[in-house]
């Protein structure tokens, strides 16, 4: 395997996750390499189901093996909400800072120690062959009240880890490219790899 195309056009996704798989010596391209490809509809009820169909049209598109990923933020206080609507928490065209300032809205007067919430990601490596396979990974920490950091993407500001003492967005790269949902996604998928 020389080549893998991420199913993303997400700037800060895809370099995580071509940091991430450096030492694998695969060429990691993007959704950013194919323009003519149109963005998939993300109708699924679950991350896997999202992560599939994601991979499924890129691999039809391009011929070539797909990396897709759906991940989110599931937060205890909400039902497990944004869950699978965490790009699009305040609408379909929301940004981070929208997003950060609806799920913070919706959790005015919770206490810390009810702000529990994860971050998922599920990844699905799709061969030409149709035969994918799918790898989990899961971060748990508490919905801060405010943003704080200013690195990562997404809700990284507001999600403080404990056992660290500081928000996502305050990690180093290299930390949170070891530490995150996403990372222990990849760990999984090298582990894969290294076995043949």
């Amino acid at each position: 395997m020389k080549k893998i195309v991420l199913a993303s056009r997400n700037w800060g996704k895809i370099k995580e996750i071509q940091a991430m798989l450096a030492d694998l010596g695969v060429s990691i391209l993007s959704l950013n390499d194919y323009p003519g490809i149109p963005e998939t509809v993300e109708d699924g009820k679950s991350f896997l189901e999202n992560a599939l169909k994601k991979a499924r049209a890129v691999a039809e598109s391009t011929g070539e093996i797909v990396l897709a990923d759906d991940s989110g933020l599931e937060v205890d206080a909400l039902g497990g909400a944004p869950g699978i609507y965490s790009a699009r928490y305040a609408g379909n065209d929301a940004d981070d800072v929208q997003n950060i300032r609806k799920l913070l809205y919706d959790l005015k007067g919770i206490h810390a120690e009810n702000r529990g919430a994860a971050f998922r990601c599920v990844l699905v490596l799709y061969p030409v062959d149709g035969h994918y396979e799918a790898f989990e990974g899961r971060l748990e920490g508490l919905i801060a009240e405010k943003p704080v950091g200013q690195g990562g993407f997404g809700y990284d500001p507001v999600f403080f880890l404990p056992g660290e003492g500081m928000t996502v967005a305050e990690l180093s790269p290299e930390v949170k490219n070891r530490i995150s949902h996403r990372a222990q996604a990849i760990a999984k998928l090298k582990e894969r790899f290294r076995k043949g």
